[in-house]
């Protein structure tokens, strides 16, 4: 048994879990999934019944707290091998003692634990994930708090384990990542447990699903797709184990009630009434309620919606960055677009992390304006926008109905052109069709679930009945019953659609063409979700080998420019060299003076050299970053931070030039 406050959760329920199965915990929202980990990581205790995990076993599981730290982020996700931080500080401390013994079996312990190439361990999870190979060595605390999340979720996979727990470990990631993700798990050799509202991703890294069910524990052999053809045919068995129970029910109890006054019959009719208590009753179904919106038809349908002509999107430099360096320069992710998106289009939007899908989708939003070119919208264009950080947009404080009232005053006559009702009652009505009832619409929305508030958010979408819906990712908080939903709305709408999400299952569903934001540019992509995944597979691949050819040529450089050259000093030269910047040899091709004046100037190029390589991999960080979906604020203090790093970068190449030109001279 299991409570949270006074609140039973599971009750009465057994379950075994085997050792190296990978089950998915399901159930609806509130069933008791998060506290059925709070049990098995010790943060809570069982309040009935028996509950046993082998005490040597290792358990990792992702930390939801967002980390704080000025450690770059390879050596915070070192950090979570646990077996190798012990081994550590064993050494440590065998070596404070004269013990020769403790201290050889404190190092052999110390190579047993892969302290030898733990860095490398770290860095392919943490590139896995998304992250580019100049953000390795990067402080955690420089990263958005998405990005921050990822880190955890490295962290955890660095954890040698036996039983791995993770909650929701997709919200965070883009379909890239995901599938880096599910291979990796595929090849995990402990036992894991996992919690997703992810149907694609529970079919591919489990064989068992344990469903939570009225206080039970329900356990399945088979993927999510499995449980639901198997629950589907349970289902239909009992509601007709039910069916013909009730008709036995109604015979015998037509039979009492007919000779239970009958001297001659009493007998029989009292030992139907004993039969009648002694049957073991079959509950009904009681299926969890299904929750079902949809799009009301649009008030017109241009066509076409927008077209696009040389758009180039990206962020303008910043009030602050612009009185920094008056010759500041806009971030350009997405260059010289020419498309047209048409009425009834169902348009999936693909591309790595960082390529600029939500930038794309920010400026078609009209919350950025495009840096080059022009966008032409068509006549009565109305546009529904769901972002990624619209739950941020919401205010913690106000309610459901406070949040519909002031949508309705913000959009003004035009609610009322599109035929909308404003009145208090017709908006409490609304709410009512998305599950706010009763108390709930004066609930503040800062005390509800992330997927109540999504909820609510898609809840002032459907009310602003848009003819273009722009959504990225969507599904990041809502569970798999509101994804369905959104599916089947989003099917059924019949204006035009463009997607961007990691929910491979709603791409399929709902989208019938594809563009793919990539190297700068967009393109159709000609091919399937399947083959998008080979192509991101395909794709990693291809920038890990470069990212390897790169540090081999780097280290060739390294070698030939740290050469001592009329008493320099070795420099150190940087991992990776930038392709924006093509540093040719410094090298003086005739005998230098051997003098004071031309040695120091030998040992500022050289320094010279490393600060660009620096500031190139600095610039080129910033401008991924930028390309991601990010808050304003967060926007203009990247903004200001690359225009800084630009300055710093244009005056140091100046510099650069400057003595590569004098010691030619010389």
């Amino acid at each position: 048994m299991l409570r949270r406050g006074a609140r039973v959760l599971i009750d009465s329920a057994n379950l075994t879990i085997n050792p190296g199965e990978k089950a998915g915990l399901v159930g609806r929202n509130g069933a008791g999934k998060s506290t059925l980990f709070a049990l098995l990581n010790g943060t809570l205790h069982e309040d009935g019944g028996d509950f046993f995990v082998p005490p040597q076993w290792r358990m990792a599981q992702v930390a939801q707290d967002m980390p704080e730290t000025s450690e770059s982020a390879t050596d915070f996700v070192i950090a979570g091998d646990t077996t190798l931080a012990a081994a550590q500080a064993e050494v440590q401390a065998a070596e404070l003692t004269d013990d020769g013994e403790r201290m050889a079996n404190a190092y052999m312990a110390l190579h047993d634990a892969g302290a030898h190439d733990a860095p490398a361990r770290a860095q392919a999870l943490i590139l896995g994930l998304g992250f580019k190979t100049h953000e390795l060595d990067q402080p955690v605390d420089s990263f958005s708090g998405g990005w921050r999340m990822r880190l955890q979720l490295a962290r955890a996979l660095m954890c040698p384990s036996d039983l791995l727990l993770l909650d929701e470990p997709t919200n965070h990631l883009d379909l890239d990542a995901l599938v880096w993700l599910e291979a990796w798990l595929k090849k995990y050799e402990g036992t894991m447990l996992v919690i997703s509202h992810d149907r694609e991703f529970l079919d591919a890294v489990t064989q068992v699903t344990v469903h939570i069910d009225g206080g039970k524990l329900v356990r399945y052999g088979g993927n999510y797709s499995k449980f639901e053809e198997m629950r589907a045919e349970q289902m239909e068995q009992q509601q007709a184990a039910f069916s013909k129970q009730q008709d036995k029910i109604a015979h015998l109890q037509k039979f009492i009630d007919r000779f239970k006054a009958k001297a001659s019959k009493a007998k029989q009719a009292q030992s139907r009434v004993k039969a009648l208590e002694r049957m073991e009753k079959v509950a009904p179904i009681l299926a969890d309620a299904e929750f079902t919106f949809e799009f009301s038809a649009p008030a017109n349908l241009p066509n076409p919606m927008l077209s696009l002509h040389g758009v180039s999107f990206g962020y303008p430099p910043s009030a602050e960055a612009l009185a920094l360096n008056p010759q500041a320069q806009p971030i350009t992710i997405v260059r010289d677009v020419n498309k047209s998106v048409l009425g009834e289009q169902r348009i999936g939007i693909l591309g790595a992390n960082g390529q600029g899908k939500s930038t794309v989708v920010k400026t078609i939003a009209r919350d950025l304006q495009p840096l080059s070119g022009e966008i032409i919208e068509g006549k009565g264009l109305s546009i529904g926008y769901f972002a990624q950080q619209e739950l941020d947009v919401l205010k913690p404080a106000d309610n459901p109905l406070e949040h519909m009232i002031a949508l309705a005053k913000k959009l003004g006559a035009e609610s009322r052109l599109s035929g909308q009702s404003t009145r208090e009652q017709d908006l409490r009505n609304f709410l009512g069709t998305f599950n706010f009832s009763g108390d709930m619409v004066k609930q503040a929305v800062g005390t509800m679930s992330g997927g109540e508030k999504a909820r609510l958010v898609l809840c002032m979408l459907v009310w602003q009945r848009p003819n273009l819906l722009l959504m990225d990712e969507p599904t990041n908080h809502l569970d798999l019953a509101t994804r369905e939903a959104l599916g089947m709305a989003l099917n059924e709408f019949e204006g035009t659609v463009m997607l961007v999400s990691h929910d491979r299952a709603l791409l399929r569903a709902v989208c019938d063409e594809f563009w793919l934001v990539s190297h700068g540019g967009i393109a159709p992509f000609d091919g399937d979700l399947d083959d998008y995944q080979r192509y991101l597979l395909d794709e990693a691949k291809r920038q890990r080998e470069a990212a390897k050819l790169l540090a081999k040529e780097g280290g060739a450089m390294a070698s030939a420019s740290n050469k001592p050259v009329a008493g320099q000093a070795p420099t150190q030269t940087p991992i990776e060299t930038p392709a924006a910047l093509s540093v040719v040899s410094t090298a003086p091709k005739k005998p230098l003076k051997n003098d004071n004046k031309t040695r120091q100037m030998v040992k500022e190029l050289a320094e010279k050299e490393s600060l660009l390589a620096q500031l190139q991999a600095e610039v080129a960080g910033l401008e991924a970053q930028l390309g991601g979906n990010l808050p304003l604020d967060e926007i203009n203090t990247l903004s200001l931070k690359l225009q800084g790093v630009l300055a710093n970068l244009q005056s140091t190449e100046e510099r650069w030039l400057e003595l590569s030109e004098l010691l030619e001279a010389a």
